[in-house]
């Protein structure tokens, strides 16, 4: 499954970036801390390379702490780059935000040389709350549908600190599935682009490899060390949702349940790819690009015709 979601305004939102970034001195990039490298755009990285940047791995209390230790060195250990995981809750996150962006611009401060600094990341990653938590107030529509901030709003942290906060953004064309699967589970794709089982399928593939136990344990499940997605899904479709017609389980209403208990944090800490998993992934997708583009090439160079002897130049006139 290819999932896609690249609407119009994130189309204005590329554009936002390119035309504020001569002027910015610090990018920072919100990250899902369950799923910390499918969450991370490379088409903000293509676009703000170069600047100093600074990775916050949100809702890390509903990550595994041990993942996301590894996953925060990952990113520190990147040139001009910093990294640090908040709440889900963002309780005071300005004494965290400021000293890191200054640390990473350190000749920019005071009013005659203010910070300018730029908030980004995928829809529904935690900007909306960040944003209200800096402000003080509810400023900002907070939900667990993507794309609902779209137009950029300016914030002055300090006198001399001013954060420019932009709509969520994906990118054109999400290469690896694995991620595209995730980000569907988290809420970053828009709600026509996916289907409910296919993605909780995937999601529950990646609970069986790192968090068996929190299913056992959500579902009242005695033992599931033989079971597969598929039969996950199932008993949880006869555990939580009413049967169809025959004792069958309902599948749609199954995952459905599946995905809201991700997203509401109900699994418990949970982190669903480890570095050496996602680098694999990428892995994959960039040699299935290569056989994709050598197959292209091929099929175009046969489409070409072919210079026979008769068409060769003139050995005496050229």
């Amino acid at each position: 499954m290819s999932i896609q979601w690249f609407p119009g305004h994130m189309h204005s939102t590329r554009k936002a970036i390119l035309e504020r970034l001569p002027e910015i001195d610090v990018v920072i990039e919100l990250l899902d801390a369950r799923l910390p490298g499918s969450s991370a755009n490379p088409l903000i990285a293509e676009l703000t390379q170069g600047k100093p940047a600074l990775k916050l791995l949100t809702k890390q209390d509903l990550a595994d702490p041990e993942q996301t230790a590894r996953w925060l060195a990952h990113y520190q250990a990147q040139v001009g780059t910093n990294a640090i995981a908040l709440d889900s809750g963002m309780a005071a996150p300005v004494r965290a935000l400021a000293p890191a962006c200054r640390a990473l611009a350190p000749n920019r401060g005071g009013m005659a040389k203010p910070m300018r600094v730029l908030v980004c990341g995928i829809p529904n990653v935690g900007k909306s709350t960040l944003i209200n938590s800096l402000r003080g107030k509810r400023a900002a529509k907070t939900g667990d549908e993507a794309g609902i901030t779209k137009t950029e709003q300016r914030i002055v942290l300090e006198d001399d600190f001013y954060l420019y906060d932009t709509p969520g953004m994906l990118w054109p064309r999400i290469a690896i599935a694995q991620s595209g699967e995730l980000l569907a589970a988290s809420g970053a794709v828009g709600r026509n682009a996916y289907d409910d089982e296919e993605v909780a399928l995937a999601l529950l593939t990646q609970m069986l490899a790192h968090h068996p136990d929190r299913l056992r344990e959500r579902y009242k499940l005695a033992d599931i060390s033989g079971f597969n997605d598929e039969a996950v899904l199932g008993e949880i479709g006869r555990k939580r949702a009413p049967l169809l017609a025959g004792g069958r389980p309902n599948l749609q209403k199954a995952a459905e349940i599946a995905i809201h208990d991700f997203r509401s944090g109900a699994w418990g800490r949970v982190t669903l790819e480890t570095l050496e998993e996602f680098a694999a992934w990428r892995a994959q997708a960039e040699a299935a690009d290569a056989e994709r583009a050598a197959k292209q090439a091929a099929r175009k160079q046969k489409k070409q015709p072919q210079r026979g002897a008769a068409d060769a130049p003139d050995a005496a006139g050229g």
